[in-house]
């Protein structure tokens, strides 16, 4: 049941970016990046890999042959925007993303621990 639990959380997290691929409003809620901005196709390219991954994490939470894989994956995501975060000078504009991410990373721990610890 914790691995269930952990994988829908962690799912749950990505949900919101994933949002922007079809409601692409959430782009200028989440990141600030207007529609008419030459950036706003590759945010919303963004969108799409954080629905793979969401999708990834549900995966997971359904099937643990997934969840090693699943660790790896969102370990990728979440710590390589928190490494480009800070590199950025820690943009207050996603804060509130990288507060997510910080708070998200002991689920990470725990649902890879579980993951790799067989």
């Amino acid at each position: 049941m914790l691995d269930r639990v952990t994988w829908a959380l962690l799912a749950l997290l990505h949900a919101p970016p994933a949002l922007a691929l079809v409601r692409p409003a959430t782009i200028e809620t989440l990141y600030g990046v207007a529609r008419d901005a030459p950036a706003f196709p590759l945010v919303q390219h963004r969108a799409a890999l954080f629905a793979a991954i969401m999708l990834v994490c549900l995966w997971a939470a359904a099937d643990p042959n997934v969840r090693r894989l699943a660790s790896i994956v969102c370990a990728i995501s979440m710590l390589s925007f928190l490494l480009l975060y800070w590199t950025a000078g820690a943009p207050l504009a996603l804060r509130t993303i990288a507060l997510a991410d910080l708070l998200f990373l002991p689920v990470l721990a725990l649902a890879g621990w579980r993951a790799f610890r067989a």
